[in-house]
C-alpha cells in the first residue's frame, strides 16, 4: 500500500457507507465474490467473498485449500465522530440552518468555521415500489458551523462549554432557500418525493495533506479509523495465504464503534460471528468443527492509539511514551477495555520481531481512563485470544486529525506478516509460530 492508496481510501470514507462501498470496490478489483446474507451460500476452496451488513460494514475471507482449522482475522470499524442531519432545516435570523445531532465523542470546537458537506445513504422508491439504498455524496463546500466572536463571548479563550443544539447546529443558506432534499434528490437523478427516508451526515471537506519539513506526517479527516481499515484491507489482500495453511483469513471492517458497536453491524453483534459459522457451515467439516476452528484462531483488533502529545506531554503514561513513526502499536489495560493480554501479546510481538516491525506499548496513565474499541466487544460472541492494536495519531476525535506518514506501511507489514505466519495451538496457552515465507 502507497501513501496514496492510504489518501484515497481517507477521502472516499466520507461516511461509513462510502468506506464499505470503497472497500467493496478494492475486493471486487481482486476477484472477490459478493454474497447477500438472504441468499443461499456455495463456496469454493481457494476464492475469496465478502459479505456487508446495513451497506456499512464488510466482512470479507478466503477458504483454504485444506478445509478449516482456524481463523485470522482483522477487525476495524469505518464509522467517525460527526452530525447526524435530522431533517431538512429550521429558519434562523434570517437563515436557514440545519438540524443536527452528534454522533460520537467528538472535539466539538474543531468543526468550526470549516468547509462542510453532506453524505450518507438515501432510501429511494423505485417505479416498481422497491425500496432503493443509493449513496449520495454532495462533495461541494455547501455548510459551516460558524463560532460566535469573541467580541460577543469575551471568555471564549477561556474555555467554553459547547452546547450541541445551540452553539453547533450548520448555517445552510438564506431563509426560504433550496432545501436540502432538493440538492439530494438532483444529485441522486431522482423526483424529491421519491426520497422516503436518510441517514446523512456531515464532512470535513479537508483533503488528506502531507505536512512536516520532509513530509514526515500527513493531516486528514477519519484518520481514526480509516487508516487501519485501509492498512488491514491492503494486508488482506497481498498476503498470498501459505498452502500448508488450513487458517481462514479474515478481514472485518464493522460499524457503530464511536457509539458503542450496540447494533446489527457493530462489533456488539453477531454479524462476525455468524458469517463464520455460515463459512464453516458451507465447507465440509466435523462435528466440532467450529469449536476446533476458534481454539486455533487469533484476532487483532485494529483501531488507532494515542501518541504523546508534545504540548501536553505529562497527559501520557511516562512508562510508555508512543511516538508517531515509531511503528505498530500493541494496546494494554488492566480493566481488559482492550483485550490485549501477556499471552495474545507476546504472539503478536513475535510476529512482528519475525517480519521486522517495531511495536510500542500504549497503556493509559494510571489516573486516566481510556476508552474501549472493537476487541472487548467482539470477544463476547468470539472466545479467542485478541490483541489490541493501532497506530499512534494525535488529536484523536478532531474533525481533522494528525499521523505519521510512514506507519500505515508498518500496520500492513504486521497484518500481512500475521495472515501468512503458521501459527498453531498446541493446547491452552501453549503455541508453535513458524515465520511466513
Amino acid at each position: 500500500m502507497e501513501l496514496q492508496d492510504l489518501f484515497s481510501f481517507l477521502a472516499a470514507g466520507v461516511s461509513p457507507f462510502h468506506a464499505a462501498a470503497e472497500a467493496a470496490r478494492l475486493l471486487d478489483a481482486a476477484g472477490y465474490t459478493r454474497l447477500e446474507e438472504a441468499d443461499y451460500w456455495n463456496l469454493e476452496a481457494g476464492r475469496g467473498y465478502y459479505v456487508t451488513r446495513n451497506n456499512s460494514a464488510v466482512v470479507a475471507w478466503r477458504v483454504p485449500d485444506h478445509g478449516i482449522g482456524g481463523w485470522r482475522i482483522t477487525a476495524s470499524h469505518g464509522d467517525s465522530p460527526t452530525w447526524k442531519i435530522k431533517n431538512d432545516g429550521v429558519s434562523a435570523a434570517g437563515c436557514t440552518r440545519l438540524n443536527v445531532e452528534g454522533y460520537g465523542g467528538m472535539n466539538m470546537a474543531t468543526w468550526l468555521d470549516r468547509p462542510l458537506s453532506a453524505a450518507g445513504r438515501v432510501l429511494v422508491r423505485g417505479a416498481d415500489g422497491e425500496l432503493q439504498p443509493r449513496l449520495v455524496n454532495l462533495d461541494r463546500d455547501l455548510l459551516v458551523i460558524p463560532s460566535l466572536a469573541p467580541h460577543m463571548d469575551r471568555a471564549v479563550n477561556d474555555g467554553h462549554k459547547y452546547n450541541p443544539q445551540l452553539d453547533m447546529q450548520p448555517l445552510y443558506g438564506p431563509e426560504g432557500c433550496r432545501p436540502l432534499g432538493a440538492l439530494v434528490a438532483e444529485a441522486l437523478g431522482v423526483a424529491e418525493e421519491a426520497i422516503v427516508d436518510w441517514d446523512l451526515t456531515l464532512y470535513v471537506r479537508q483533503a488528506p495533506t502531507v505536512i512536516g519539513p520532509e513530509g514526515e506526517y500527513f493531516l486528514a479527516p477519519r484518520i481514526d479509523d480509516l487508516e487501519c481499515a485501509a492498512a488491514t484491507l491492503y494486508a488482506f489482500l497481498e498476503a498470498a495465504p501459505r498452502a500448508d495453511s488450513g487458517c481462514a483469513p479474515v478481514w472485518a471492517m464493522l460499524d457503530n464503534e464511536e457509539v458503542g458497536s450496540g447494533t446489527r453491524q457493530g462489533a456488539h453483534s453477531l454479524f462476525l460471528r455468524d458469517t463464520l459459522d455460515r463459512v464453516l457451515g458451507a465447507v465440509a467439516h466435523s462435528s466440532q468443527g467450529m469449536q476446533r476452528a476458534l481454539a486455533n484462531s487469533f484476532v487483532l483488533s485494529a483501531d488507532n492509539a494515542h501518541a504523546q502529545h508534545p504540548n501536553f506531554a505529562d497527559k501520557a503514561d511516562p512508562a510508555n511514551p508512543v511516538r508517531m513513526g515509531g511503528g505498530l502499536v500493541l494496546k494494554v489495560n488492566a480493566s481488559q477495555k482492550y483485550t490485549t493480554n501477556g499471552l495474545s501479546g507476546a504472539l503478536l510481538r513475535e510476529i512482528c520481531r519475525q517480519a521486522g516491525v517495531p511495536v510500542q506499548l500504549f497503556a493509559n496513565r494510571a489516573d486516566l481512563p481510556g476508552g474501549s474499541t472493537l476487541g472487548n466487544l467482539l470477544s463476547q460472541s468470539l472466545p479467542v485470544p485478541m490483541a489490541d492494536i493501532g497506530l499512534a495519531q494525535l488529536a484523536m476525535h478532531s474533525a481533522v486529525e494528525t499521523a505519521a506518514t510512514a506507519d500505515a506501511r508498518a500496520m500492513v507489514q504486521a497484518a500481512a506478516a500475521f495472515y501468512r505466519a503458521r501459527l498453531r495451538c498446541l493446547g491452552d496457552g501453549r503455541y508453535t509460530l513458524e515465520s511466513p515465507q
